[in-house]
């Protein structure tokens, strides 16, 4: 969502006599400017509210009037006045939690719907009795866009006069790559990351943008919701899956100027389902590699929060950042754990529902180029609304590797870790290993290099064939899941092969 359109659609608001606005970031200062533009435009006065400065004309920060520090004082002060205007409220729900506060908050309200004032509410979180929440509009303003990040690469150099190879234009290859880098960040993360990348070497340069990278992984990891793969780390590698490949390149001409030009929308997603270990995450890491886009991933367990309303915040920021950096892949790991079935409950399962639902409307009218994958492990309890045709472009199913991918994901392995294949006899070991699957595979491969180094010898057959012997696989253990899972997928889903 670009800045003109926000202001378009406040500007909106408040002609068609809305009140109060709730706007939940960390971004004030984002907040103020955006409604400097809007006010600008209507030619209404914009007034902030702070507990510590009181009332104050944006104007005229400097003219403070303390003795509307005080919640209710404020609210009876503006009840008085006679003019029109915007006023910014900074952290101010946490005051409404007072009898004669809420109140006189909403006989406020009722009278700015008369005079064309607006209140605007913003914070982290803006939680609001129930009386005056069905008289608030919620504005979810989205990160910033390409347009907005460009300003501050450009302030953020002529601030500490860099030198900078990066073009200071936009529209060259490297600055693209610089503002792609800096996508998913709220603006003042974007200042701090350019600034301290600038300082280190005095310059800002291509080589900076994997520093970066590195930044933007750290703060969207620190988030606890989602984690960060960049493009360029992406080196993962997938053994066999010839028919999900095949499906996945004729996907990514949906991305390309000419299926735009025949109307066709990009791809939606695909589901991946099947046994585990057998490489359904492994599947979302190489599409993400093979596509060149970065990959964010969602542990759908991570949405839930003990308080009333903070899950469904948590799933709308996770999306908000997947947008924000589209193009991209948005791996949900372990769907059925999170959306579909957090607990035993009937308020966790009304929790899981209300959040379904939203991921379903999502997925069906999404228009940022956010490619899904959504991996499942256990198909007894997804639901068929998960399940028919159309949600997903395609779901796959995952079944315990044939003899062909075991060679390739043994073959893998043993590379990964500088072994010589030759020096093996895989005919042997492919029949060892028959009913592993990938994981159990590379598992085996490890705990034999281990047992190499403890007796100071090299690895060789004879100790990966032992690790093999001494392993029971899942397809032994589970061996009664596993076949139902098999007997249930079969004919229903498209092989991955």
């Amino acid at each position: 969502m670009s800045t003109s359109t926000s202001i378009h659609d406040i500007k909106t608001l408040v002609l068609s006599f809305h009140p109060l606005i709730v706007i939940e970031t960390v971004e004030e200062d984002r907040v103020r400017a955006l409604l400097l533009s809007v006010a600008a435009q209507l030619r209404l006065p914009l007034f902030e509210w702070s507990v510590t400065r009181g009332l104050t004309r944006a104007e005229e920060p400097q003219a403070m009037h303390r003795m509307t520090a005080d919640a209710l004082a404020l609210l009876q002060h503006l009840q008085g006045l006679s003019i029109q205007g915007m006023f910014l409220l900074k952290d101010f729900s946490r005051h409404l939690s007072d009898a004669a506060a809420a109140r006189q908050f909403r006989e406020l309200a009722a009278q700015f719907t008369q005079k064309r004032s607006t209140m605007v509410l913003t914070g982290e979180a803006v939680e609001l009795p129930h009386e005056i929440e069905s008289t608030a509009v919620r504005y979810h303003m989205s990160l910033p866009d390409r347009a907005e990040l460009n300003e501050v690469v450009n302030h953020v150099l002529r601030s500490l006069g860099t030198k900078a190879p990066i073009p200071t234009q936009p529209g060259s290859q490297n600055r693209e790559e610089l503002l792609r880098a800096l996508q998913g960040m709220t603006l003042n993360q974007a200042r701090q990351a350019v600034a301290y990348v600038a300082l280190k070497d005095g310059t800002l340069a291509s080589n900076d943008i994997h520093s970066l990278l590195d930044r933007k992984a750290q703060m969207i990891r620190e988030g606890g919701l989602l984690e960060y793969y960049p493009s360029e780390d992406n080196r993962f590698q997938l053994g066999g899956f010839a028919n999900l490949k095949a499906w996945l390149e004729r996907a990514r001409v949906g991305f390309s100027q000419e299926a735009r030009a025949l109307n066709l929308t990009p791809p939606r997603g695909i589901l991946i389902v099947g046994v585990p270990g057998c490489g359904k995450s492994l599947a979302a890491k190489v599409i993400a590699r093979d596509w060149k886009l970065p990959l964010l991933k969602l542990d759908a367990g991570r949405l839930f929060d003990k308080f009333i309303g903070e899950s469904e915040k948590n799933f709308r920021k996770a999306i908000a950042l997947a947008e924000s950096m589209a193009p991209v892949v948005f791996w949900i790991d372990e769907i059925e754990k999170g959306m579909v079935a957090a607990g035993s409950g009937e308020a966790d399962a009304g929790l899981s529902r209300r959040l379904f639902g939203a991921f379903l409307t999502w997925l069906q009218e999404k228009r940022q180029e956010v490619f899904v994958v959504a991996t499942a492990n256990d198909l007894s309890i997804l639901p068929p609304e998960l399940l028919r045709k159309g949600r997903f472009d395609e779901i796959f199913f995952v079944d315990l590797p044939n003899q062909e991918e075991r060679e390739a994901i043994l073959k893998i392995h043993l590379v990964l870790r500088k072994q010589e294949v030759k020096n093996f006899d895989l005919p042997q070991i492919l029949v060892a290993c028959e009913g592993f699957s990938g994981a159990e595979i590379e598992q085996a491969v490890v705990a034999a290099l281990y047992r190499a180094l403890a007796a100071k010898r090299p690895l060789d057959t004879a100790l990966l064939l032992e690790e093999l012997r001494q392993t029971v696989p899942l397809s032994v253990s589970r061996r009664e899941d596993i076949a139902r899972l098999q007997e249930t997928a079969r004919d229903r889903f498209v092989s991955v092969r």
